[in-house]
């Protein structure tokens, strides 16, 4: 079952998110695209990222200008990027064990793909901010959690255990997800090239693809599995009971329902008689 978004998916907010999603793919996939040597070898990534973050923004400051967000979807995005921040130093990354993707899967799939979208980009900042960890790996991290987020509100329905053992499933794919996606922010600069696994600029795309895939299980396919077991684990677990909680304060908060407040004409104080009762 799903909750009403507590960010609208407009048509504005579409496209920007739409323009967002195909930008980090190309910053992602840069390596096998851009040709050797020229000027988007060495700046596509940090020009792409730039622009994203600024997208990122438009998302959320044209949404409150418009309405689509409003000040309890605020607070909610508030809320759970505090408590992510302060859930991901508990696993420190130690084995790939993360503790910040289950929060964020769970509250894409209840709140919609538009907060899990902003949620994966506020939480990783907050999170840097607080343990020290801003750098050049930063925005990969940032959209790498935001495309996590996003996709768990595509997710199809269902209900009951069925919606758990989804959401489980899918936290334990997003895992390898998100290890693949950050691998590439490094992969093409870490490696000897004279190595068989290394980027080679120049390759055709096959080889190339091939080499990444080498270095991607040869590096971090423990890792990933370290991660794609704790978010496995931590939906199981916890799914249900989270689930319940978001949904309840969703229902409490009424995302988007007009404020109405009483006319005092028609609402008199105790003890004073209203305009129809008097003589």
């Amino acid at each position: 079952m799903k909750s009403a978004p507590a960010i609208r998916l407009t048509p504005r907010v579409a496209v920007v998110m739409t323009l967002a999603a195909f930008l980090g793919a190309v910053a992602f996939f840069w390596p096998f695209v851009v040709a050797p040597g020229t000027f988007g070898a060495r700046y596509t990534p940090p020009l792409i990222f730039g622009v994203l973050l600024i997208l990122v923004l438009c998302v959320v400051l044209s949404e409150i200008a418009e309405g689509g967000i409003d000040s309890k979807a605020l607070a909610m995005l508030g809320v759970l990027s505090a408590v992510n921040a302060a859930l991901r130093p508990l696993g420190a990354g130690t084995a790939g064990i993360e503790t910040v993707f289950f929060v964020l899967v769970l509250a894409g799939r209840v709140y919609g793909p538009g907060f899990g979208f902003t949620l994966g980009c506020t939480s990783l900042f907050a999170s840097a901010l607080i343990t020290g960890g801003v750098g050049p790996w930063m925005p990969y991290q940032m959209f790498g959690c935001a495309f996590v987020g996003m996709l768990a509100g595509f997710l199809p329905r269902a209900t009951g255990r069925r919606e758990v053992l989804l959401l489980a499933v899918y936290g334990s794919l997003s895992g390898y997800l998100f290890g693949f996606l950050l691998n590439l922010s490094f992969w093409p600069f870490s490696t000897d090239p004279n190595s068989s696994i290394a980027y080679l600029p120049g390759l055709p795309f096959t080889e190339q693809w091939q080499r990444y895939l080498a270095f991607d299980i040869a590096t971090s396919l423990g890792w990933d599995t370290g991660r794609a077991v704790t978010n496995f684990v931590c939906i199981l677990l916890a799914g249900p009971a989270v689930l319940t909680t978001f949904r309840r304060a969703a229902r409490r908060a009424r995302f988007h329902a007009p404020v109405r407040f009483p006319d005092r004409r028609e609402d008199p104080p105790p003890g004073v008689p209203c305009e129809k009762d008097r003589p």
